[in-house]
């Protein structure tokens, strides 16, 4: 009788306070998830972090001097990584941040190729967006990975100097114009002598990344590495 009475008081607080995934938007979910299990066993993995010469590592290092790069999923204009993505970036929802962090994470420490990661540096925000949305969504992320793969989180090693437009609707070439300039290195001595993981949620073309690398490598004995949540392939 007292399981069925809690299972009744289950239901009910079920409809009055409905949980549903943010993936799919199932209600067969567990009230501490986020994801249904439907949404979780296929999301869309690359595997890029556990691969040398992926394809995002290929392409920034043909730039710049970077040791490893990747992202730990394929981004979609559907499913549950884009689901997570506008969660966090647009309806105030940290915790889908903090969930992408940790499948980040996991992927991060399970992957030899990042074990001489020191430090942690989201890419910065705009204050005019960060203000108004309440948080950088790649701090956001930097936190769910170092809840179980400890790393220094180095939150204002690097600043924007100027304000920039949104990246969304440009091409490559306006992308890589739009982001010249862009980032300065605010503290140089928390980064010196580190290996240092730039933090993203999701990389294009990888112009913004590239801007904010480039400062970060000017740092003395700097090693860098680079991931993201996702990625658009194209």
């Amino acid at each position: 009788m007292v399981q069925q009475f809690v299972s009744y008081c289950k239901d009910f607080l079920h409809i009055i306070f409905p949980h549903n995934c943010v993936g799919c938007g199932n209600d067969a979910i567990n009230h501490q998830d986020l994801l249904c299990i439907n949404c979780t066993h296929h999301l869309p993995n690359t595997n890029f972090l556990a691969t040398a010469n992926n394809p995002i590592e290929v392409s920034l290092a043909a730039r710049m001097p970077i040791a490893h790069a990747g992202a730990a999923f394929y981004y979609n204009n559907v499913g549950s990584i884009h689901n997570l993505i506008v969660a966090l970036k647009y309806k105030q929802h940290k915790e889908a941040g903090l969930l992408l962090g940790r499948l980040l994470g996991t992927s991060l420490a399970a992957s030899p190729l990042y074990q001489q990661i020191t430090t942690l540096v989201p890419l910065p925000l705009n204050e005019i967006k960060e203000q108004k949305r309440g948080y950088n969504q790649a701090a956001i992320i930097a936190e769910g990975i170092a809840s179980i793969w400890p790393k220094e989180i180095a939150y204002k090693a690097v600043g924007r100097k100027l304000f920039t437009e949104s990246q969304t609707t440009k091409n490559r070439i306006s992308r890589w114009q739009n982001m010249q300039e862009v980032f300065t290195v605010t503290d140089a001595d928390i980064l010196t002598n580190k290996h240092v993981l730039l933090i993203d949620d999701v990389i294009t073309t990888g112009a913004t990344i590239e801007s904010c690398a480039r400062e970060i490598l000017a740092v003395p004995n700097v090693t860098l590495s680079v991931a993201a949540v996702a990625y658009t392939y194209h």
